[in-house]
């Protein structure tokens, strides 16, 4: 697998798994119905922002990642990021890559640590992986996430110092 900045041509590989997966409702604050046009501002982040694709040998895009501060101002120097991974390409560490590529690239800007505002505490999943990167919940909201099968559920807030 390569990591590697996202360019323009990689957006039709990522669209197809990032609205599939904001359209499930169950991991992403985002809209369910989010329209392209508005989700490619969202993802396709510019310098001194980040946006990247992982990819297999052949190419495919298993997944994206975009990495940026979590506030301005007194809290710049906090950074943040989130993580898609096309379902059929989960279980095989696409996921821990891109953090780790995010963590890495973080470190390399300088910041000072890595806030997750809004990880869906039923998302196990993620939340195991943030956990296994150093990463520990501050607090939840309870009830802070409206889950489409499970109600309403905690939003963890997650930090790691770098």
């Amino acid at each position: 697998m390569l990591i590697r900045d996202v360019t323009p041509d990689d957006w039709p590989a990522i669209w197809p798994f990032l609205q599939g997966i904001v359209a499930r409702g169950d991991t992403f604050t985002y809209p369910r119905d989010l329209d392209e046009a508005t989700a490619r501002d969202m993802w396709m982040l510019q310098a001194p922002s980040r946006t990247v694709v992982a990819v297999g040998e052949d190419g495919t895009v298993l997944g994206t990642a975009k990495m940026n501060r979590n506030h301005m101002g007194g809290s710049a120097h906090i950074s943040s990021a989130s993580f898609m991974v096309a379902p059929e390409h989960t279980g095989h560490g696409t996921g821990r890559a891109l953090a780790e590529e995010a963590l890495r690239w973080a470190r390399a800007e300088g910041y000072r640590g890595m806030q997750f505002n809004a990880v869906v505490a039923s998302n196990v999943r993620a939340v195991g992986l943030y956990e296994s990167l150093g990463f520990e919940v501050l607090g939840t909201v309870p009830e802070g996430f409206l889950h489409p099968d499970e109600g309403y559920v905690g939003l963890h807030i997650m930090y790691r110092g770098l």
